[in-house]
């Protein structure tokens, strides 16, 4: 940890979230309660709640973080919903949850919101130390509803990536002390000037009940370049409390190229010298920030400290550890993989729905095998990176380059949009466990993401924790900072 000259406790390691639900609660509090900050994912909550209620919730942690949120008949509808005594049977299907959009909906809100809070107060149990919770801005319509559920189990920070998050200051300002409040959302094909939103009022679910008081977090914008960094800080209702700093070594989605996306032999995209931060234009902004994507180790802290950083964000070192959320054989598969040089991570610039270059871990069996690939059915009936549109009718429509061609090109897109997408939403929930079993007999297969610089490993213990994570980083340094 280190202190500012206004005294504020800041911490030397983030923990990543890595979405959905690699970094869970578990994770989070193991980092957290080691001096660090721990992040859970808020990527898909809802359905992780809803699906591990399902399961039976079998040691009872959801339903004990259930029984704790302030606002009893909500909880009571979201547990009388879900949750399955004992399980449902194996093969079943999950009870579907509903999808994301602009329309109000009390079911979806609350599902939400409850979600949220129960992942940051188990996250939260036992210890004193930091919590934070991750967004993407790209997943603009689950935003205020998961931001306030995250805020009423007393997070401490949110971070934001995928996009600008400029309108989130006002967000958690408005939701600290439970006034509505709402942010803009994209809708492809809108008339400019014409604004579309969604929000929430907490009026709706605490009713006569008096709310509890509320601190706002810290806001930490996800950034890879010292441009977006100025830019948000420019102005008091656009400026974050800080800032991560993102390279594109880093898991998940990555910022594509600036300038023509050229790519290289292999098919990824080919970042210069226009794509390095300045951080010394990052520092003189005055506010803390954090390095990531390629910075596991002793040495890269070491020369983020000396570059002005207060420290580093790391994830692919805690997704492969004991705590990570992964599916533990697969999370074996990965490791030894990993540690054997026999893993291939590729930046792979069409995976993703959400149109950014995302990291793909290969393993046989997954969706990065082209033969599983070529077999899963197209569908999008999760929905979290459908996009909102104007339909010829002037009505809002959703759409995913993941879902059945056809389908995409009859609501106006090319067919070339659809090329090597796949469907992070369910790959992604498969990876945790949670992938859906179908009717027919079909089962989810799982989609993996790691990071591109895995020579850390070398360093760890075989099958090693959190905390043998942060002490490889914090080994030798200062005590303060340790």
């Amino acid at each position: 940890m280190t202190l500012d000259t206004a005294g504020c406790t800041f911490p030397t390691i983030i923990q990543g979230g890595m979405g959905v639900g690699v970094s869970g609660w578990r994770l989070a509090r193991a980092v957290a309660a080691a001096g660090q900050l721990g992040v859970v994912s808020g990527v898909a909550l809802d359905l992780v709640l809803a699906r591990r209620l399902q399961q039976g919730d079998p040691d009872g942690d959801l339903r004990r973080a259930l029984d704790a949120f302030p606002f009893p008949e909500v909880a009571r509808r979201v547990r009388e919903r879900y949750y399955v005594p004992g399980g449902i049977a194996p093969g079943r299907p999950y009870r579907p949850v509903p999808k994301l959009g602009l329309r109000p909906h009390r079911g979806r809100t609350e599902l939400t919101v409850t979600a949220n809070f129960a992942e940051v107060f188990l996250a939260r149990e036992g210890h004193d130390g930091l919590v934070g919770v991750n967004y993407l801005e790209k997943i603009q319509l689950a935003t205020p509803a998961a931001v306030y559920g995250a805020m009423l189990a007393g997070v401490d920070y949110v971070l934001m990536g995928a996009g600008i998050p400029s309108e989130i200051p006002g967000l958690l300002d408005a939701l600290a002390v439970h006034r509505p409040a709402e942010i803009s959302v994209t809708v492809a094909g809108a008339e400019s000037g014409r604004r579309h939103t969604v929000g929430i009022d907490p009026a709706t679910l605490h009713g006569p009940l008096p709310p509890p008081p509320l601190r706002r977090p810290r806001l930490l914008a996800i950034v890879s370049s010292d441009v977006l960094a100025t830019y948000l800080a420019r102005k008091p209702e656009t400026r974050p409390d800080g800032f991560v700093v993102e390279g594109p070594v880093a898991g998940g989605h990555s910022a594509p190229p600036r300038g023509r996306l050229q790519l290289d032999e292999e098919g990824e995209p080919l970042y210069g010298p226009r794509d390095r931060v300045d951080t010394a234009k990052v520092a003189a902004l005055g506010l803390p920030f954090w390095l990531a994507g390629g910075h596991a180790d002793r040495q890269a802290l070491s020369r983020a400290l000396e570059a002005g950083a207060t420290g580093v964000q790391v994830g692919t070192a805690f997704a492969l550890c004991r705590e990570s959320g992964l599916e533990e054989k697969l999370r074996r598969r990965l490791l030894d993989a990993a540690v054997t040089g026999t893993l291939p991570v590729r930046n792979d610039p069409d995976a993703s729905p959400a149109g950014f270059p995302f990291k793909v871990a290969s393993l046989p069996g997954t969706v990065a095998d082209p033969d599983v690939y070529a077999t899963r059915p197209r569908l999008c009936d999760l929905g979290h990176l459908r996009v909102p549109y104007l339909k010829t009718d002037g009505e809002v429509g959703y759409r995913c380059p993941a879902e059945p061609v056809d389908t995409y090109v009859r609501k106006g897109r090319p067919e070339s949009d659809t090329v090597g997408r796949r469907c992070l939403c369910n790959g992604l929930v498969s990876a945790i466990g949670l992938g859906q079993h179908r009717s027919d007999g079909y089962v989810e297969p799982p989609l993996l993401t790691l990071g591109q610089d895995l020579g850390f490993l070398a360093d760890l213990p075989d099958d090693h924790t959190a905390a043998d994570v942060i002490t490889h980083l914090l080994g030798g340094l200062p005590g303060p900072l340790a």
